[in-house]
């Protein structure tokens, strides 16, 4: 077991890590192509200066501060700078469009805003209006900052003008340091720490209310279940608005004393994982799905006895893809070596996971058969389980025990029951202070104390869950018969050639579904073949491209019951979009919308 950790904020505990290793590495961003380090003394030091300057700009102790901007050491510089004058911080996506953006800031009675460049700083210039209580626009990327219309020119500055105005408030007013130091000591678990948005995949997003306690009440599980300790080192490119990259950006380093490394976006993953090597690995289902396709595509243009090599290799690994090192058998350690240095090493160095000693994928449903596929080649990917007001991670799978198709068991210091009705319920010190400004909400969530997930689960004979599907989203067929349209989707989502599918059968005599292909990996097949195409659509249209995808279904309906096999399926024409509101900010499908705005298509599929 790890040792009990501090009863601390967070804000406290990055004074603390200032004090007790101001030389180690905290932090490192890739500027140019080339990566900056950040010490936890310097960490510590910009952040003090970033949260005076805050507070000179007018952000009051218990106000809220907005950030708009993709993963970069600004974002938890203001974060933390907050936290030092005891401000909250509330995160907006990047890809909100405007909207979005001013119902979030509104609703949060944001202040001051951090922008990351001049595409954002436009959305909250046009959501003014919608926005009396903000003060002022923060940018980080000063440039385009010049185009800024005169009559807001006032409101906006740049970031680092701001820790300049905070360093310079520090070294010359002793009462601005003696200030923070009040703030550090009257500050408690029980203080807000952040504010963050739920999706909204069913309405307007809710803001979570999410304390130091809750925090300091997950870490210890998460440390534990995940075996993470001060040399662990991190990519931090999901968005920082998301708990899940809170969670292993913010809430475990500061704990523990770890390292996180900011890449240059979420367009360069890829690459930047090559470079950085992390040991811990953070990705949703969409990140695995496109390492897979990544991998299958690599593999179209391979030779034929590479493919060979590969099939061999995959077959020779498959049968002990849910044992750790540890508990394989000679035979199997002798196979897996060979198989290692012929395919497996290879395929690692590939998507940069060669170092990771531990992966996890989580925040949606995966299908099976993509973790099994990883677990193949040797990555150590885990199943987790969390959600915004349980404060990330509160089910994990252990290492040495894995069984694909489950979330593992709870995490220290969490309680779990499972309703009647097969809802998972959760209790501890991590479960949310409720939602802000929604009373009505926040009852319906938190009920004698328990958290209603809204999952409805089902235990193994060994205490792991595994999740059925939101109880919301559970279909009954005309003939009475309860399906889950998760694991009919996901199925089908194993496919590399298969990005969206979203199933219809509530109320129908049978399952349909609306699928979306991955244009990248058709993309490579269609050049394979040389089928002309010249954009998404004539991909889509394209015949040989519709009898690929029934293949496809063909393939997933295999291994589905006869009454979850989808019986048609309309190839949609366009990308789902979160602009036209198809998908939320961290790409889950709102059904709603899709069923109201391809009910056409949707009629036909039962005609």
């Amino acid at each position: 077991m790890p040792p009990p950790l501090p009863e601390k904020t967070l804000p406290q505990m990055l004074r603390e890590q200032a004090r007790l290793r101001p030389d180690a590495v905290a932090l490192r961003q890739k500027d140019f192509g080339i990566w900056q380090p950040i010490t936890w003394a310097q960490y510590h030091r910009r952040a003090l200066h970033v949260g005076l300057g805050l507070r000179a700009l007018g952000l009051g102790q218990r106000a809220h501060l907005g950030v708009i901007s993709e993963n970069r050491i600004e974002w938890v510089l203001a974060q933390m700078g907050a936290g030092l004058v005891g401000a909250v911080t509330v995160g907006v996506y990047p890809t909100s469009p405007t909207p979005e953006v001013a119902y979030v800031l509104a609703h949060a009675d944001v202040e001051v805003v951090v922008c990351e460049d001049q595409e954002q700083t436009d959305k909250v210039l046009e959501a003014l209006p919608q926005l009396p209580r903000l003060r002022r626009i923060v940018v980080c990327e000063k440039k385009g900052l010049r185009n800024t219309p005169a009559e807001h020119a006032d409101r906006v500055i740049a970031f680092d003008a701001v820790e300049a105005l905070g360093a310079e408030r520090a070294t010359a007013d002793a009462a601005e340091a003696a200030f923070v130091d009040g703030v550090l000591q009257r500050q408690t678990l029980a203080d807000l720490a952040l504010m963050i948005y739920t999706s909204g995949s069913t309405g307007k997003p809710k803001g979570a209310m999410i304390s130091y306690g809750n925090i300091r009440g997950v870490v210890p599980g998460i440390v534990e279940r995940l075996g993470l300790d001060a040399q662990t080192t991190h990519l931090s490119y999901l968005p920082l608005c998301h708990v899940a990259e809170q969670m292993l950006t913010t809430f475990v380093p500061l704990y523990l004393g770890s390292r996180v490394n900011f890449g240059e976006s979420i367009r360069t993953v890829q690459e930047d994982l090559r470079e950085v090597a992390p040991t811990m690995f953070l990705g949703v289902p969409r990140i695995w799905e496109k390492l897979h396709s990544a991998i299958s595509i690599k593999m179209q243009e391979a030779g034929r006895l590479q493919r060979a090599l590969y099939a061999w290799a995959l077959r020779a690994g498959e049968p002990f893809a849910e044992k750790s090192p540890a508990q394989r058998a000679p035979t199997e350690r002798l196979r897996f070596t060979l198989a290692y240095l012929l395919v497996f090493r290879a395929l690692q160095n590939f998507i940069g996971l060669r170092s990771a000693r531990i992966a996890l994928t989580g925040a949606a449903p995966i299908p099976p058969a993509v973790v099994r596929f990883f677990r193949t080649i040797g990555v150590p990917l885990v199943e987790v389980y969390g959600l915004t007001e349980s404060t990330g991670m509160v089910t994990g799978q252990h290492l040495d025990r894995v069984a694909i198709g489950t979330v593992g068991e709870p995490t220290a210091g969490v309680e779990a029951r499972v309703e009647e009705n097969g809802e998972l319920c959760l209790r501890g010190p991590m479960v949310f202070q409720g939602y802000y400004k929604n009373p009505q909400a926040t009852a319906e969530a938190i009920r004698d104390g328990w958290l209603h997930t809204g999952d409805v689960v089902q235990a193994d004979g060994k205490g792991r869950l595994r999740i059925v599907d939101r109880l919301k989203d559970i279909m009954i067929t005309a003939g009475g018969k309860n399906l889950t349209p998760s694991e009919i989707e996901n199925t089908m989502k194993a496919s590399p050639f298969i990005k969206e599918c979203i199933v219809v059968a509530d109320g129908r005599k049978y399952a349909t579904a609306l699928i979306q292909i991955d244009a990248e990996t058709v993309g490579k097949w269609a050049e394979s073949r040389r089928l002309a195409y010249t954009h998404f659509r004539s991909l889509a249209e394209a015949a040989p491209v519709r009898e690929l995808v029934s293949a496809e279904v063909d393939k997933g309906n295999a291994q589905l019951a006869p009454v979850s096999q989808i019986k048609r399926f309309h190839l949609l024409t366009k990308e789902l979009d979160h602009d036209d509101g198809e998908v939320t900010a961290t790409l889950k499908v709102r059904r709603a919308s899709i069923y109201k705005l391809y009910a056409g298509e949707i009629e036909a599929l039962y005609r």
